[in-house]
Formats: structure tokens, C-alpha cells, sequence
């Protein structure tokens, strides 16, 4: 008797056996089904030993319920008490699965199937499964005898008799087993058809590599042939109703449910090819049509069911294609374009919890492997493998992956698939989702052997080994490269230097036999630089081979190194700060211009590791900066090479955040607003630049007169320079204003402000290691005919009696940048007016503006340039975007406090604000100006010399689409995404500005 509230001892026990709901399961216990068994204590034993003690029990009532008479029960029962082997079986299989608990409460007799625990049970192959599958006449049978088959499958696994790819191999059997079967029902139901062919089924996928899951679809293709005298048409048509027949079979839902979906997508052309081919048909495809993912699919073809030397002779006509496909172009980033949809179509809410398709999942190893396999396998027939664990194994055999990463991703592997057939094996659904209930958590975790904290220790297991695949994955590919130039110990596989080269050319190196020799530089030795670069290599080649240019990061890498090897930071730098070493990576395979830079001070590499060291350094910071190291140096060259030698710094800073913003890293993802990449760019050059001025004007002003110049002096900047818009080629349009001091004639000002512009223009032109600064003055009062510096009062003459409109336009950008700040805030004063004139614009000036556009889209394209494609005067360019812009403001600028400013972009904002432009067009303007900015830098980049167009070499072109967010292969897109968007803004243009 219990003592009223005391909990029971029952109670107390089942807890302790792990029971989470101890009171229903006391109730259930007493149910009089139990009643012969309910007290016996290997009972409970057997019940808490499984991975859910609460779904076993009650898997179990239900069972004893379901028995037809008494005596079936106590039968049952008492071999359940008696037979360990039946009890451990039976209930680790209802505590593991709830859909084959409800298998056997519908036929109660299925229990008989884990009695028997003869040798030939441990192991069953096709023909034990197809023994028990013969007695099946129809389909709703075949579930039947399919599912007594899984039971004992499952029992095998949870009672860890099979190892998880000895599950795997007995799924895929079974599956061939009942593809045999269903043929035979469907041949049965039509023999005529069946008499005018043969049909061959090829496994694919998981069930052709003899590693399926428990739920999964089925992948086939479909062989016929006519049988002799027999019209090939129509006996592919009777083959084809026994195919469609043969998938109804499978994949039909009857009172029994289904067995699983079969898929024929994999055949040549997919859903929109013929369901059968003959074998001449799918040669013929696979010669001239096949794509590479059709011949990654064909490593795990193999023939399972119906014409068996048909599937054979399928076989035999397409391995030779298979193992060839590693010579295909583009073969590699084709694999890895496939990866990546893969995972770009996962729902974002999904990622975390994707045990197949995420990061560090299942998808990773497979695919892996299959690479490896496709570039090797052409001349090492040990790894014509379809079984992933296989294939691996052979792959470290023969020195093409290490040992030890071998081992750890077998292990990996190994148990990210035993998490996925037990999740899959609870309510026997095709899925490959980490469950969030605690309770499923719980039950999975306990399932694996995990038993002192089931939740927490399965999450960290998972996470281990995630992050295990994740690590491993890439250095597959690289490890053994590094192997292949270093000392082995003697026994140790390597990579041939033919299958080292034949490796890094299907990953996209275009010189192997320079890489392998840059490689050997860095590694070789006994050092401990040279044991840091073993570790960092492997990683570092994988972001080179994923950028357009993998031998330019790996030569300047090694440049690099040469040059830093010696520092004791530098490496330190790459292997502890976790994104250094990708930065870097994305840095030199992404064009010309940011290694140059980089390689003139390498130091410059600890940027890269600085958490803030991509942040761009504000004017002012800048200005304090180079005044300080100019007021440092002996003498104005050496000031101004300072000057230059910090705008060479912050250009690389610049260039490296732009590639690493535009291509994002593994913990970061790429900028989603090209906008803001853009208006980083333009203010970071426009500032730095501004800067340098700064520093040069100071330099020259101190070597001859010392502290003070005769006159104020100030550097306007103009165009781009004025509106925060310069590109990384463009030179520093600017006007040079000053006003005599005090008692100085304007003679002696004129010629002090004249010899301060030439010495500055001399100085920031030195031959040195560091990118020259060129001022351009053209756009002063008279252009080239007029003097290059004029006083304020000049100016005020000159504008008030001749200037042009065109000058008043060019005004709209003019902003102050360097020297006198007072001076130059009383030029702006003076030029407001004409560029923001009274009551806006008369009509002749309209016309002249309009005319002036006109005459320059005829006489200034360059001869041969595609005006599709020139971004600066091209349709849809920069130009008709700023043209368009700058009327507007010269328009309203009097009226709209918003117009007046030198920004492009900030002006198409206020007209927006304003009523002036509606939203859909000003975006449209908006989003051309950007893209055709974006496109200058890019070729700036990518090239290391400015250009107004796309490049015409072929790798130079790829690296522009990297750079603009396009995968690689879509080089075309990029074009037609660059000519659709300029010509929406030239239709947007012609509207606003011509009135069209």
C-alpha cells in the first residue's frame, strides 16, 4: 500500500529507468495485457535500456492489446521474458521508431520476424530479402512484407548488430529487392508488354552506392531494349507503361501507406526526357548533351533489377564517360556551382538545423569525395567506388587524402548518418532536420548511446563533428598537394607530381606545374615558418581556387611571404587571427591593383588582422597624419613621399575592404547594398587624396617661404574630386584659387601661388614605388588657354563677365580640399549663385546644356567602343545620369535646399524629396550610376589601370563578375544585367533631360 503523498515504488523505479512520464507509464503497466509480465524486473530493465522508455512501453501494450486470443498473448509474452535476443530487438526498436510500432500493432504477427537469431539473420543480402518479398502479389502485400523486412533492419541497427553503413547496405539490397518484386507484379498485370521488351532498372544515388537511407526517395533510370523481331518504338512504349507501373507500385498510397517515392529525374533531359531509352539513345545524350552534374550522378549507377545484362552493358558503354568528365571545361566549378545551390536554396531558418545539405553536413563529405574521385579516377581504377566510406577509404590508400583526415571525416561521416537514420527511423519520414523538441532531442540522443545528459551531449557531438566536415572539406583537396613537394616518412602514399598538377588544374589553377613550385618555396624545410605555412596552405589554396585567378593569389602569397617571412609577426598574424589569412587570400586573387599596392609595403598585411583595420580613416584623421610626417621630414621630396606613402596605405585599406566586402567571407556575408560599397570608396579616395594635397601644398609652401606663404592659397576640388565620387583611377580635377596678404603686391602673389602649384605638381609626380596623385586643372575659367591659378578677385571678374553655362554646370561640384579653409569658403560664396542661379535656368541655357550633351555623346566615345557597355558616356552611363542630375539642380537648386549639394547621388535623393522625379525612376538612375560606378572600380581593380569599359580578356572578365556578386559561368548575365539597367536609365534620361 502507498502511503498517501509518497510517490510509489514503481513510480521511483521508472524514473530511475529513465521513463519521463513515470505516471502514465504506471498506468500502462497495469493494464491487464501486461499482467503476466508486468512485475518480472528484466522488463524494465530491457524498457530503460532503449531510447525511449515511455514510447517502447506503450508500443509494447499496444502490441499485447493487438494479439487475436490469449493464448497468442502469454505465448508472446513469455518469449519476450525468456528470449533476450527477441526482447532487446523488439523493444529497441518501438522505443527508436513509432511508425514500425504502429507496423506491429496492425499486424500483430510480424513479432515472429526478430525471434529467429540464426547466422544468415545477422546479415541478409538481396536474395534473403527477396525470399521474403516473394510472397507479396500485390502491392498492398508488398508494403507489408517490405516493412517486416525494415523491422528487422531496424532491430539490427538499434541493437548496434550493423554498423551504420552496413544499415545503409542493407536498405539499399532490400530496396533492390522490392524493385525486383514490384517489376515482377507489373509484369504479371501486362505480359504483353512484358514479352515485347526488356526492361533494366540502374539504381542511382544513395540506393546505387548501396548506402540508402531509411527514407529516401528511390533514384532510377530506365533501360529498354526490344526484344529481337520486335519494332523498337513499340517496345519502348510497352517498356515505358511497365517503368510508370513498376514507380506507381513503389510509390503509391494504400492502406498500408507507401514504400518509398521512386525518381526517375535523373534521366537524360530530367521530367521533360523520355521515362526509357534505349541504350543507343542514352549513349548518344550522355556523348552530346550531358552536363557534368549527369556524369557526377553516374558514379553511383548499378544495375538492380529487371535485364540485368542490359544494366551491365549501361553501364560498361558510359564509365569511360564518367571518368572523363574531370577534362571537361568548367568541370570543377560546375561540382561546386551545384554545392552551392544546394545550399542557397536551404530556408534561412533551416541552415542550423540541416543535418544533410547545411555547412559541415553529409552533402559536404559526398561531394567531396565525388570530386576526388572524377579527377583521379581517369587513371586509378581502385577508386571506381559508388559508396562514399568506399571511395574515401580508396582515396587515402592511394595518397590523394591524408590518413588522418581520412579517418576523421570516416568518423564524421559515420555518425552525421546515424543521426539522420534515426531521426528518419521515429516516424519513417524522408527528412534531414535536427528536431527542436526537447523530448525528440532527448530520444535521439539516448538512441546513439548517449545516456548522462542526452540533449547536451548529442548537440556538442553534432556540433564536433560538423565542425570536423566543415574543416576537413576543404583541405581534402590541398593537404596532400603539400605532401606531394615535401619529405614523407618512407611508406607514406603521396600525390604523383602528375596527379598533384592534374588536381590543382581541375580546381582552376591554369599553371600547375607553378603552383606546385610556389608551393614547394613555402613549405619545404624543417622550420617552424615552415610547418606554419603546411597548416595555413591547405585553407589558403581553397580561397584562391574560388576566385577567378587562383595563380595570382598563389604567386602573390608567395611574394608576400619573401617578403615578411623573416618578421615574426606576419605569420603569427595569418594563423591566430582567425580572418586574416582569408582577407588576404580574397585580396591577392581578386586583380591587379590591391596586391600592387600591398607588395610595394607589405606590412601593410596587419590591416587584415585588425578588426577595425578595414574601417576607412576619416579626412581628418588622414590630414593630421600627413602634416605631421611632412613636418617630420628633411626636405619637401622626402615630406611628400611620406605624404604618398601613407595615401599608398589607405588605398590598400581602401581596395581590401571594397574585395572583402564585395565577395564576403566565411563569417561574413558580402555587402548586400553596392550603394554603400560605392559611396565607401568614393569618400575614402576623395578623403586620402584631399589629404595628400594637404600634405604637398605644405611641403612646397615650407621649402621656400617656411611657415607662411605671400598669399592665402586654396585647392578647389572639382568633378568627381569635389563629389566624394572619385573611382581608384581618376585623377584630382581641381581649380587653384588665392588672395594676397596684407601688404603683398599682386605680381609677387600671383608668382608665389604659380611656383606653389608647379612644385606641388612636380613632387606628386615622382618616379617612386608608390601610385602617383595627377592634378588636372583643365576645368579652370578658359580651360588650357587660361592661367592655372587665379586670385579670388580674378574669379568674381571673370565669372561675372564670361563665364559659359557649361562652367556654372562644372561649378555644381566644386568643394574645398585643401589650404585655406576661410578662402575657400568665401569661393564657394562667390559661386552659389551661378551655379544655383535665381528663378533657376532661362531656356537658351537649357538648349546650350542640352547641346552640349548631344555634341559630346557623338565627338567623345572612343572609336570601336561599345556604347552599350562605356560606362562613362555609354547609354544609360555615368554620364547621362550626372547630366541629368546637375539640370535639375541648376533648375531648382535656388529653391530646394536639398539640391545643393556636390553629390550625384545625394542630389537624385532631394529631386525624389522634392516632386521632381518620381520614386520608380529616380531609383532606376540610382541604381545605373551605382553599376556603372561599381564597374569602374572593378576594372580598376581587376586590371591595375583605370578603363571606362568591361575587359576583354576572359579571366579578367570572370574576376569583374566575382567582384559584382556573380557566380562563376554567369559572365553573360553580368552584361545583360549591365545593358538592361542602362538602358532603362536612358530611357529615364532622355525623358527628364531632352523632354523626349
Amino acid at each position: 500500500m502507498t502511503v498517501p503523498g509518497r510517490r510509489s515504488s514503481t513510480f521511483t523505479r521508472l524514473i530511475r529507468h529513465g521513463f519521463t512520464d513515470p505516471s502514465t507509464a504506471e498506468r500502462l503497466l497495469g493494464e491487464d495485457s501486461l499482467a503476466l509480465v508486468r512485475h518480472d524486473p528484466v522488463l524494465l530493465d530491457a524498457l530503460g535500456a532503449t531510447a525511449d522508455p515511455d514510447l517502447a512501453l506503450l508500443g509494447l501494450v499496444r502490441l499485447a492489446e493487438a494479439q487475436e486470443d490469449e493464448v497468442q498473448r502469454h505465448e508472446f509474452l513469455r518469449t519476450l521474458v525468456s528470449a533476450k535476443p527477441l526482447r532487446d530487438r523488439l523493444l529497441g526498436v518501438m522505443g527508436a521508431s513509432e511508425a514500425l510500432a504502429d507496423h506491429l500493432a496492425r499486424h500483430p504477427g510480424d513479432w515472429h520476424a526478430l525471434l529467429t537469431y540464426e547466422a544468415a539473420d545477422l546479415h541478409p543480402g538481396v536474395a534473403e530479402f527477396e525470399r521474403h518479398l516473394a510472397v507479396a502479389e500485390d502491392p498492398v502485400a508488398l508494403r507489408v512484407a517490405y516493412r517486416r523486412c525494415l523491422l528487422s533492419i531496424a532491430a539490427r541497427d538499434v541493437c548496434g548488430t550493423t554498423d551504420v553503413a552496413e544499415t545503409a547496405a542493407e536498405l539499399a539490397d532490400l530496396a533492390t529487392a522490392t524493385l525486383r518484386a514490384a517489376l515482377a507484379i507489373a509484369r504479371r498485370a501486362a505480359p504483353d508488354d512484358a514479352a515485347l521488351c526488356r526492361l533494366a532498372v540502374i539504381a542511382m544515388g544513395k540506393c546505387g552506392g548501396h548506402e540508402l537511407n531509411y527514407v529516401s526517395d528511390v533514384d532510377v533510370i530506365f533501360v529498354g531494349e526490344a526484344i529481337e523481331g520486335v519494332d523498337e518504338d513499340k517496345a519502348m512504349r510497352a517498356a515505358t507503361r511497365l517503368a510508370s507501373h513498376l514507380m506507381r507500385i513503389c510509390s503509391e498510397t494504400t492502406v498500408e501507406g507507401t514504400i518509398w517515392p521512386v525518381d526517375a529525374n535523373l534521366r537524360p533531359e530530367g521530367r521533360n526526357g523520355p521515362l526509357v531509352r534505349s541504350l543507343s539513345s542514352h549513349v548518344a545524350y550522355y556523348h552530346r548533351w550531358a552536363k557534368t552534374w549527369e556524369f557526377q550522378a553516374l558514379l553511383k549507377a548499378r544495375p538492380v533489377a529487371g535485364g540485368l545484362s542490359l544494366g551491365e552493358e549501361y553501364v560498361e558503354a558510359l564509365s569511360p564517360m564518367v571518368w572523363q568528365a574531370a577534362e571537361r571545361e568548367n568541370f570543377v566549378s560546375d561540382v561546386q556551382k551545384m554545392r552551392r545551390r544546394v545550399v542557397d536554396n536551404i530556408p534561412a531558418g533551416q541552415v542550423e538545423r540541416e543535418l544533410k545539405l547545411g555547412p559541415g553536413g553529409l552533402r559536404d563529405v559526398e561531394f567531396a569525395v565525388q570530386l576526388l574521385q572524377l579527377v583521379h579516377g581517369r587513371s586509378d581504377a581502385s577508386l571506381h567506388s559508388g559508396t562514399t566510406l568506399e571511395a574515401l577509404q580508396a582515396l587515402a590508400a592511394g595518397g590523394y587524402v591524408g590518413r588522418a583526415d581520412a579517418a576523421q571525416l570516416d568518423a564524421s561521416y559515420r555518425f552525421l548518418r546515424k543521426m539522420e537514420h534515426r531521426i528518419q527511423l521515429y516516424r519513417l519520414r524522408r527528412t534531414h532536420l535536427v528536431p527542436e523538441d526537447e523530448g525528440d532531442l532527448r530520444r535521439l540522443g539516448r538512441s546513439l548511446g548517449l545516456r548522462g545528459e542526452p540533449v547536451t551531449e548529442l548537440q556538442q557531438a553534432w556540433r564536433r563533428h560538423a565542425s570536423v566536415v566543415r574543416r576537413l572539406h576543404e583541405k581534402l583537396f590541398y593537404r596532400p598537394l603539400l605532401d606531394a613537394v615535401a619529405q614523407l616518412a618512407p611508406g607514406e602514399a603521396r600525390l604523383s607530381p602528375r596527379a598533384a598538377g592534374q588536381r590543382l588544374q581541375a580546381l582552376g589553377y591554369a599553371d600547375p606545374v607553378g603552383a606546385l613550385r610556389h608551393l614547394e618555396a613555402l613549405s619545404s624545410g624543417v622550420t617552424r615558418k615552415a610547418a606554419i605555412q603546411r597548416t595555413l596552405l591547405p585553407v589558403l589554396l581553397g580561397w584562391f581556387a574560388d576566385s577567378a585567378d587562383p595563380d595570382a593569389g598563389l604567386l602573390g602569397f608567395r611574394k608576400v611571404s619573401d617578403a615578411l617571412g623573416k618578421t615574426p609577426w606576419y605569420l603569427r598574424l595569418l594563423r591566430d587571427e582567425g580572418a586574416a589569412a582569408e582577407n588576404l587570400a580574397r585580396v591577392l586573387s581578386a586583380g591587379r591593383l590591391a596586391p600592387d599596392l600591398l607588395l610595394r609595403a607589405p606590412e601593410a598585411v596587419a590591416i587584415l588582422g585588425d578588426p577595425k583595420g578595414l574601417t576607412p580613416r576619416t579626412r581628418e584623421h588622414l590630414e593630421q597624419e600627413v602634416l605631421a610626417a611632412v613636418g617630420r621630414a628633411d626636405g619637401a621630396e622626402a615630406a611628400v613621399a611620406a605624404a604618398r606613402g601613407v595615401r599608398r596605405r589607405e588605398l590598400f585599406r581602401t581596395t581590401a575592404a571594397d574585395i572583402i566586402g564585395s565577395y564576403g567571407t566565411e563569417d561574413s556575408p558580402a555587402e548586400s547594398d553596392p550603394g554603400a560599397l560605392v559611396d565607401r570608396v568614393g569618400s575614402a579616395v576623395t578623403a586620402l587624396n584631399a589629404a595628400t594635397l594637404a600634405g604637398a601644398l605644405r611641403a612646397a609652401v615650407r621649402a621656400q617661404w617656411g611657415d607662411e606663404l605671400p598669399t592665402r592659397f586654396a585647392v578647389i576640388g572639382m568633378g568627381r574630386f569635389g563629389g566624394h565620387e572619385l573611382a581608384y583611377g581618376s585623377d584630382a580635377d581641381v581649380l587653384f584659387v588665392h588672395e594676397p596678404r596684407e601688404g603683398v603686391d599682386d605680381h609677387e602673389a600671383a608668382q608665389a601661388a604659380n611656383k606653389v602649384v608647379a612644385e606641388m605638381r612636380r613632387l606628386l609626380q615622382l618616379p617612386t614605388s608608390d601610385p602617383p596623385l595627377l592634378i588636372d586643372a583643365d576645368l579652370r575659367p578658359e580651360g588650357k588657354s587660361g592661367p592655372l591659378v587665379r586670385s579670388l578677385k580674378s574669379y568674381e571678374a571673370y565669372y561675372r563677365r564670361w563665364s559659359l553655362v557649361w562652367e556654372s554646370q562644372a561649378l555644381l561640384r566644386a568643394e574645398p580640399m585643401a589650404g585655406d579653409v576661410d578662402l575657400g569658403r568665401r569661393f564657394v560664396d562667390l559661386i552659389d549663385p551661378l551655379r544655383y542661379p535665381a528663378e533657376g535656368l532661362g531656356d537658351d541655357a537649357v538648349r546650350e546644356i542640352r547641346r552640349l550633351k548631344a555634341r559630346m555623346e557623338s565627338e567623345r566615345m572612343p572609336r570601336g567602343a561599345d556604347p552599350t557597355l562605356h560606362t562613362k558616356l555609354g547609354r544609360g552611363g555615368l554620364s547621362d545620369v550626372e547630366w541629368t542630375v546637375q539640370l535639375l539642380q541648376m533648375q531648382h537648386g535656388w529653391a530646394e535646399p536639398g539640391l545643393r549639394t556636390t553629390r550625384t547621388r545625394e542630389a537624385l535623393r532631394a529631386a525624389h524629396a522634392a516632386g521632381l522625379i518620381p520614386a520608380e525612376e529616380a531609383q532606376i538612375l540610382d541604381d545605373a550610376w551605382v553599376l556603372a560606378s561599381r564597374v569602374r572600380n572593378g576594372v580598376m581593380l581587376v586590371r591595375g589601370r583605370a578603363g571606362d569599359t568591361f575587359p576583354s580578356d576572359g579571366r579578367e572578365l570572370a574576376a569583374m563578375g566575382r567582384y559584382l556578386g556573380y557566380g562563376e559561368g554567369h559572365v553573360g548575365d553580368m552584361l545583360d544585367d549591365y545593358r538592361r539597367m542602362t538602358r532603362r536609365a536612358r530611357a529615364v534620361m532622355e525623358d527628364l533631360f531632352y523632354g523626349a
